[in-house]
């Protein structure tokens, strides 16, 4: 059937409800059975396309529309809308577009606000970038038209149904049972720890493995833009988002808004998504007052590259000397880990190092583990794995302190 065709069976349906109360899903089937059945009277539909029928119908009404069939795809890990009637799939690793698309862009539009809305947030003429996210943690960029010029612009990164483990790392070939082993004693450790890398390179997805290795008894606080961090053993967990504003431009919460507010909340550890601006003063200043074991991410093409981008953001936000601002980066995170996606579209830890103090007004970074390439495969997979330098840590108070310094990796101790 055309898309004309369903959407005036979708709209002779909708006319059948009763809006003065909530249906329920076996409902909305049974009103879509029999709405299938009258239309087969008039025209044959074969058993192949009346299923086909169903299930878009109730995407229509229920769901998100042709978006439903792609977030139901465990295999596809990022959707990217360019408009009503362009979409791109990436799906194991390889970008496509889709032969599908939306019926107009009033419906993309729709579409767009009922995502939103379940959030409480806002996206209009006025206002038309926002972050969302769907039910299922999934996370959602949108601009409108006119500021995209070929209409509404969605991406939606997916993220696994079940989180990621360590384990799953190791067995991509994303880092070495050698360096997961030593970063989790780091993070028992309560070492503070900088996660970086380019876009799509798993930066969220790593630190989500890497608090699962915080001790389930200590208080943990996350504070995100949009809520995408799934810690699995942390029962004293409590999680924050940020808030738009409102339509007068106020009332909006921020991330210095929440970063502030839970240092009152007496956390262990603080852990944000991700600092893009100001906000990097506060956390670091979290880091150096006593709550070890803080975690965030940035973006950043190496890990001298992202220190340089946190003096930047520390300028945007504070009147200090670059030798200050440097000083308190070098004081408050101990560990960078670097993150890239390499030209097989593989995710890999590229880098570990080591914040060892200042020279000569410079930060130093002593690197503790560096990827090695070795080689492709006949199918053009990248062979290689995250190497030691043999370089020792030389910060091993805080492992001395937790009884781990003894029997661990040869980058633990000098």
């Amino acid at each position: 059937m055309t898309d004309s065709q369903i959407e005036e069976m979708r709209n002779h349906l909708i006319d059948k409800f009763d809006l003065t109360r909530d249906l329920s899903d076996e409902e909305i089937y049974s009103f879509i059975d029999e709405e299938i059945i009258e239309t087969g009277k008039r025209r044959f539909i074969s058993l192949t396309e009346k299923e086909q029928l169903r299930r878009k119908l109730f995407n229509s009404i229920r769901g998100y529309d042709i978006l439903q069939d792609f977030i139901d795809d465990k295999s596809i890990t990022e959707i990217m809308i360019n408009g009503y009637d362009r979409i791109f799939i990436e799906k194991n690793g390889i970008l496509t577009e889709s032969d599908h698309h939306f019926s107009s862009p009033e419906k993309l539009k729709d579409i767009i606000q009922q995502i939103v809305s379940h959030v409480n947030r806002r996206v209009n003429e006025a206002s038309p970038i926002a972050d969302a996210r769907l039910c299922d943690g999934s996370r959602v960029n949108i601009v409108l038209d006119p500021i995209a010029l070929n209409g509404p612009i969605v991406t939606i990164r997916k993220f696994p149904e079940k989180p990621i483990s360590i384990d799953d790392l190791i067995r991509y070939d994303s880092i070495t049972r050698e360096a997961a082993d030593f970063l989790k004693k780091l993070v028992i450790g309560g070492y503070n720890i900088f996660v970086c890398g380019g876009t799509g390179s798993g930066k969220t997805t790593f630190l989500n493995v890497l608090s699962n290795f915080i001790p389930k008894e200590e208080r943990v606080i996350t504070i995100e833009d949009s809520a995408e961090l799934q810690l699995q053993n942390i029962r004293n967990l409590v999680r924050l988002e940020t808030r738009q504003a409102n339509t007068e431009g106020k009332n909006a919460i921020t991330i210095r808004d929440l970063i502030r507010s839970a240092l009152r909340m007496r956390p262990d550890r603080i852990i944000v998504g991700e600092v893009r601006g100001g906000e990097i003063m506060d956390m670091l200043n979290a880091m150096s007052t006593g709550h070890d074991g803080s975690m965030s991410t940035g973006h950043g093409n190496s890990t001298k590259d992202m220190l340089r981008r946190m003096e930047t953001m520390m300028l945007m936000g504070v009147d200090m000397p670059v030798s200050a601002i440097r000083g308190h980066i070098a004081s408050a995170i101990d560990i960078m880990v670097y993150l890239g996606r390499l030209r097989d579209h593989s995710r890999r830890v590229l880098e570990i190092s080591e914040i060892t103090g200042l020279l000569r007004d410079e930060i130093t970074l002593t690197p503790l583990y560096l990827f090695q390439e070795q080689g492709e495969n006949k199918d053009g997979r990248i062979s290689g794995s995250l190497v030691s330098t043999g370089h020792a840590l030389k910060n091993t108070r805080k492992l001395e302190m937790a009884g781990l310094l003894k029997g661990g990796a040869s980058c633990e101790s000098e």
